[in-house]
């Protein structure tokens, strides 16, 4: 289905969510169409915050919102819809257009295996009524699920369209870029030759799969690296409950910006703990590169100063090898939480692989390195 022939459905002027792989299509029309436009388009933190927003443009001009997002942000849903949109409450009606991955009977990666299995029944609890769109639905049944869901609309409920793989197309490209020069793998690369043997957490998408990559290429056991595949947004709190309960030793976390700004009132709660013995690296390239490539809010923002605000003793923002050398080595050598944000290319090589050992052999195989540290 032509992702415009949707969207005309849906007969919205205002857009919110958190970019999905599945919704490749769907993205880059809004990318072409509107842009970031905060009269019809806003990429947000976190799919709640998608929710909230979405309220409040409800509130505002009585017309109703869209809000899209990979399943898996459902669970930062929850609480919004539950608690403020639902009809026993406020009663704000949104569209919802959920990407599904982890459908049942078509593989896809383990985290991704639970949250896929409980989509449908997770909206049918939090009391919103789904159609499911795949590659052989029609337009008209489209149209007639929309004709449907306006009734419920009207009473304040929430509604949702589900999209399985492979069911939007798009003919236009949007290229995503910015002007910096430094590429994350090569980032991470340096980031592993200082760490040497301390332990790294790592955040999810392709950053993981690039350390991942980095150590089978070296020859090096992955034992050292807990790859945080799934749960965006919490690598830092992980390497925050490690770093607390492994004082003596160094922890690395190599965090992205669409991931640190997520959940960015972790950075406020590391910092108030301050483990001196924990190093955050945020490889920021103002963009959600592993779904696609669209824009996060982290070019208006300077990650660096948040931290210092939040409390970490050490903060420094590079642009340059020479100058993230230096920052690295610093950190390693001080007793003393630090934060360094990366400026990075956007970009990363057609074929890059995915790590080939299981998540509970990661598990077993991290907790056992860390009890020799």
């Amino acid at each position: 289905m032509r992702v415009e022939h949707f969207a005309k459905i849906l007969d919205a002027d205002f857009y919110t969510g958190v970019p999905d792989s599945q919704l490749k299509s769907l993205c880059n029309y809004l990318m072409n169409t509107y842009g970031i436009d905060s009269q019809h388009h806003i990429i947000a933190a976190n799919e709640g915050n998608c929710v909230a927003i979405a309220a409040g443009y409800y509130l505002a001009t009585g017309k109703v919102p869209v809000v899209y997002m990979q399943n898996s942000g459902e669970g930062n849903i929850i609480n919004p819809v539950t608690s403020l949109i639902n009809e026993k409450v406020y009663g704000i009606p949104i569209i919802f257009v959920i990407g599904w991955r982890g459908e049942p009977g078509v593989h896809d990666e383990p985290q991704h295996i639970f949250q896929g299995e409980i989509t449908q029944k997770l909206l049918k609890d939090i009391d919103i009524e789904s159609f499911t769109i795949g590659k052989d639905t029609k337009e008209e049944e489209v149209r007639e699920a929309k004709r449907g869901f306006n009734d419920l609309l009207s009473k304040g409920k929430s509604v949702a369209f589900i999209i399985r793989k492979g069911s939007f197309s798009y003919c236009e490209n949007v290229d995503y870029s910015n002007g910096n020069v430094m590429l994350r793998e090569a980032i991470i690369q340096h980031i592993v030759h200082v760490s040497g043997d301390d332990p790294i957490v790592s955040t999810t998408g392709k950053a993981s799969r690039e350390l991942f990559s980095i150590r089978t290429a070296s020859g090096k056991s992955h034992s050292q690296d807990f790859l945080t595949i799934g749960s965006m947004g919490h690598s830092s709190s992980i390497a925050m409950g490690v770093a607390l309960h492994k004082p003596d030793t160094k922890i690395w976390c190599i965090d992205g910006d669409g991931a640190a700004i997520m959940h960015m009132g972790a950075i406020a709660v590391i910092g108030a703990h301050a483990p001196a013995n924990m190093i955050h690296v945020v490889i920021n390239n103002g963009a959600h590169e592993t779904v696609g490539g669209q824009p996060t809010v982290a070019k208006t923002i300077d990650l660096a100063a948040v931290a210092k605000a939040c409390g970490y003793p050490n903060t420094i923002c590079v642009d340059n090898f020479e100058d993230l050398d230096k920052a690295l080595k610093m950190a390693k050598e001080k007793h003393q939480l630090s934060m360094i944000e990366v400026q990075c290319a956007i970009g990363a090589r057609d074929d890059l692989g995915r790590p080939t050992i299981s998540t509970m052999e990661n598990k077993k195989n991290f907790m056992e390195y860390l009890k020799g540290v």
